[in-house]
Order: C-alpha cells, then structure tokens, then sequence
C-alpha cells in the first residue's frame, strides 16, 4: 500500500483551459490523485534555428526523380536510408537536385500521416533526457484517451522539425527551467546561475549595463504565467522574408489555438541562432512578417547581423571541416553540406535564402582582398556595394560564382536549372531584403555572440598570390588552370619576359604556373560569424542588452551555460514587459 501521490494530467478541453479526470483504484490503494491546472496565461517562446538548422523534404516528383526510397532532403540528425558517409559523398549534381529551393518543403510533424513520412517514426530524432522535467511535456495514463508521450507532444512542438543533437539541450533547457521556477515558495537550485548573478559574469558589454536578476523579479514574470517552448523551422534556402510570413502565420495560428482552449495568449518571445536571427527581424518588418504586435521581444543568438564572409569562402573553398576527433557534429554538418566549393556553390547559388548570408553592403568596405609579398592588389567593396563590386563579376578567377559550378545537374532553366543571371536575380533579392531589414530590431531586442580572439572567423577573406611570382602585372585576367575548389587556384600568368629570345624567336609569351591561395581566418568571432559582422547590433544602439562572449563555436553555441544563462536571463527581461487582462493566478510551478 502507498500514500504517494498519483499525478494526474491536465489535458486541453473544448472551451476550457484544462481539464483532469481521476479514476478508479483498488480500495487497497490510498494515493490522492493529485492535477496540476496550469496558469490561464501562457507566453509561448518560439525558437528559429540557423541555416541548415531545419529539416527539410523534397517533393515527391523530385524523390522519383533521384529514385530515392524516402523524401528526406536535409536531415542531420538521421539522413535515411542512406548513412553520413553516402550523403557527404554525393555529387555536386545530386546535391543541387536533393536540396532545390523549389523542390523542398519543412519536414512538419503529423501524428495521422505515415510514420515514416510525417510522424514518429520520421521525428525519431527527439529523445528526453532523463532529468527532464515540465508540468506540460509528460506522459500521458495508460487511461486516458489518445495518450500521448512526453516526447509525442514535443513533436507536436516542432520540436523534431529542428537538428535536435545541436538544438534539443537548449530547447529541454528552456522548457525544464521556465516552467520550473519555485517549489514550497523557494527558487529552485538551478535558477542560481542566473538570479542574483551579476550580468557581467556572461560578458554584458558595459555599455549597457544590467542588474543582477532578483527573486521577487523572477516570482512575479513566472506567477501565474507558464511558456511552452516551441522550434518552428523554415527552408532556410527560400528567402529569408518568404520564410518570415510562413512563420508569422504559424505564430498567429499559435497563438489563436492557445486562446480557443481558454487560455489568454497575447505575444510571444522569439530566440533565434544564427540565420534565424534575420527571420526573426524580418518577422516584424510590415513587408514579411508584420508580427511588430504579436513579439513582445527577440533574442538573437550569434547573429550574422549584416553577413558574412565565411559565406563567400565556403562558394570558393567549401565548408570548414574541424575533424571527427575534434568536433563530430561539425565535421559532420561540413561533409554533408560540402567540404569542396563546387559542392557548396550547386546548393547556395541556387538558394535566395543562403545568399543573404553574404556581406551587405552594412558590412562596410575592403573585406576580399587580393595580396602579392604582404602588399594589398586590390580590395573590394570600395563603394559599399558588394552586389555589383564582387558578386556579380563575371568570368575572373576570384569571382564568387564559377559558372561551370552554378548547374551541374544540367537542369533547364524553366526546371529549375541555375544560371548566372538567375543567381544574379538572387543576388538582387539579398539587396532588397538587407536594405530593408538593416535597422530592423524589435524595441526590446537582447542578443548573445562569440567575440573571441581565439576562436577566428573569416572578417574578411584574403587571396594571396604566391611569393615566387616576381611581378603580378595582369592578374585581374590570369585564367586557373586548376582549382583544389579548397582554396587554392593553380592560374596561369603569361610573362612577357623571354629569357631565351634566340631559342624561341616566334614566341611573344611564356606561360608561367601561379598559384592563389585564401588565408586562413584570423579575425575574433565565433569560427563563423566575425565579431564585426555581431557588433553591428551593438552599434546600432537598438538593443537593451548584448552579451559579447568567448568560449564557444558558433553551431554549438546554445551548448555554453554562459551563453544559456544570458538567454534566461534575456527571456525574464522581455517576459517583464508582458500585459495580461486576465486576474493574476498562482503558479502551478
């Protein structure tokens, strides 16, 4: 016989924000049957991964096409049928056909659909850890009536939409904590790496100055108030403001649902990581998303604020590959995404979204260069506009795009096939979506990014021309001979000096092997996004915190409990603005 407690689930109800129903035990059996009814008002957090952060599928007529046994079309954390080691090794062709903008939708969770296709067995990627605990994400009794696991109503969360192995701690993190603040009117242990904590601790740039976080403070947002955590995913290769007004939608779907069940749902808070952090500025631009109402804050996490160059290197040179040894989700993400620039230039060439990942012209001037024995040749951009100084240069050996890269699988264009000018088109869609957003942020902005010597990131990108060419005249128009499509170009330079005129007297030039390699990165950022491209956010005086941090990469930057606790903190902040119509009621947490 015991006297524990016997948990029962609050589960949603027509008309009425929840509902409990008991049932019958054995007379033997003297437990209480004990339900927790969750607050009236809920503040919905609303997470937005970075590129490459979001499952997608491809269209049946393309999963014919490639004659491929299921639909998947990015998927780190199971790629099919198929294992790591096939898809790193597809060709640049196949590559362009699995990941087409056209041909690709979010891979969206759908209990009633396949299992395979839609449902659990597709979303297999969400798993919680043991230690988990939310008064909304746990199993359902044996019971009741189209019983769910804890993980199944993750799932409807668009938990399983999201690269769950980089992002499923921080999400767990959120929800667990959030939702988890006192017990018996104390503060939970765990909410001491953030309550009391002088901001400076996460690297709070004093230029704004925070106060330390108080228990009265945290008590207050979290009475009668809880917030499921949601991940929204979006094809990262559609334009980022395409991506903005699908998301909206949800949103406003989010949060109408919440409020039919009787709950009072008004805004949401959004974080973002990385390419996200453009949606989600896009999201209350009038001309995406026009959510400006319905977000009551962002958090921005390693934001590429206004670009970045590793995106131009990456066209050129292919993804940075850390090693397996060293970091096996990376080296993985590298070898799925593209070690080589041919691989990576057939997916983002043909990608509105990625290309907004390049430098704007907010980056400012001089950030590719062109150097011979430490001296500058050129540098562009010189008049702050890098859409027509660089990317659309046509037909030279530094040019982003090499054209013979841009259409492997040989579509025509009415298909869906790449060319120059339509990449060019893209090219003008980035202008128009960066000029737009460039000093879009929400009033009540907070964001965390790498700013760390150590850990460089491409600030700029730099072709050096190799120290035995005596004299570099006419390199602008030297042609590669060969390209490792890993950041070195064999060019030929053809000398005009013959230093055996009587042995060769009909030749007017010698052509002489040079060879044109891209410097390693060596500007402070994150591996990824350079502190330059961060700080913008910083400069632009629009945000009410910035945490400018160091000790971690930029995939795995949600993995640092600086990083996690400056973003509770930043919730709590925003979640301190909220207004409710609904009388204030205890807290079930």
């Amino acid at each position: 016989m015991t006297t524990a407690e016997r948990p029962l689930p609050a589960q949603q109800h027509v008309g009425a924000a929840r509902k409990a129903e008991g049932f019958a035990t054995p007379k033997q059996d003297k437990a209480p049957q004990c339900a927790r009814m969750l607050p009236r008002r809920v503040l919905p957090i609303i997470f937005l991964p970075g590129i490459m952060g979001s499952n997608l599928r491809m269209s049946a007529a393309r999963q014919q096409e490639m004659r491929r046994s299921d639909s998947i079309a990015w998927r780190p954390d199971v790629l099919g049928p198929t294992n790591i080691t096939d898809a790193a090794t597809e060709s640049p062709a196949e590559r362009q056909l699995r990941l087409d903008p056209l041909q690709t939708t979010v891979d969206i969770y759908d209990p009633s659909g396949p299992p395979e296709v839609s449902g659990d067995g597709r979303h297999s990627n969400v798993e919680i850890d043991k230690g988990f605990r939310s008064p909304l994400l746990v199993d359902d009794p044996i019971i009741v009536k189209n019983r769910r696991s804890a993980v199944q109503k993750a799932r409807a969360r668009g938990w399983g939409e999201v690269f769950f192995k980089s992002y499923g701690e921080l999400l767990q993190h959120l929800e667990s904590r959030l939702n988890s603040t006192f017990f018996e009117g104390k503060i939970r242990p765990e909410w001491r790496d953030v309550v009391g904590v002088d901001p400076q601790v996460w690297s709070a740039d004093p230029s704004l100055p925070q106060k330390a976080l108080t228990e009265d403070e945290l008590k207050k947002v979290a009475t009668g108030c809880w917030f499921a955590v949601y991940a929204f995913g979006y094809n990262w290769l559609q334009s980022n403001g395409d991506s903005a007004k699908i998301i909206a939608k949800r949103i406003n779907q989010t949060i109408d649902d919440l409020n039919k069940s009787g709950y009072e749902c008004n805004q949401v808070i959004i974080v973002t990581h990385s390419m996200g952090g453009l949606v989600g500025r896009a999201l209350i631009h009038p001309q995406f998303g026009n959510l400006q109402d319905k977000i009551l804050g962002i958090v921005h996490g390693v934001m590429p604020a206004v670009g970045a160059p590793a995106a131009y290197k990456r066209m050129r040179a292919g993804f940075e590959d850390p090693g397996m040894m060293e970091n096996p989700v990376e080296s993985i993400g590298a070898k799925v995404a593209g070690n080589f620039g041919d691989e990576v230039t057939a997916v983002l060439a043909n990608s509105p979204g990625a290309l907004q990942l390049l430098p704007s012209d907010s980056y400012g001037n001089g950030w590719l260069r062109v150097t011979h024995n430490g001296r500058d040749l050129e540098v562009w951009p010189k008049q702050g506009d890098p859409y027509n100084e660089i990317y659309k240069i046509r037909g030279k050996w530094y040019s982003l795009f090499l054209e013979e890269w841009i259409n492997p699988s040989g579509l025509p264009p009415q298909d869906g096939g790449g060319t120059f000018e339509r990449a060019c088109e893209f090219l003008d869609e980035a202008m128009i979506f960066h000029r737009r957003i460039s000093k879009t942020f929400h009033s009540n902005s907070y964001a965390h990014y790498g700013a760390d010597r150590a850990r460089h990131s491409f600030g700029e990108v730099i072709w050096t021309i190799d120290k035995n060419c005596a004299d570099p005249a006419g390199w602008k128009d030297w042609p590669i001979i060969t390209d490792t499509k890993q950041g070195t170009v064999q060019l030929v330079r053809w000398d005009p000096i013959i230093p055996n005129k009587a042995l060769h007297p009909f030749v007017d030039r010698i052509p002489k092997p040079v060879h044109a390699t891209i410097l390693p990165p060596s500007t402070p950022g994150d591996q990824t996004v350079p502190a330059r491209s961060a700080d913008y956010q910083l400069l632009s005086g629009a945000f009410k915190a910035i945490f400018r941090q160091t000790g971690y990469e930029h995939q795995s930057s949600y993995k640092d409990p600086r990083a996690i606790a400056a973003t509770l903190y930043s919730i709590v902040r925003i979640a301190q603005k909220a207004t409710w119509r609904s009388v204030e009621e205890r807290s079930c947490v």
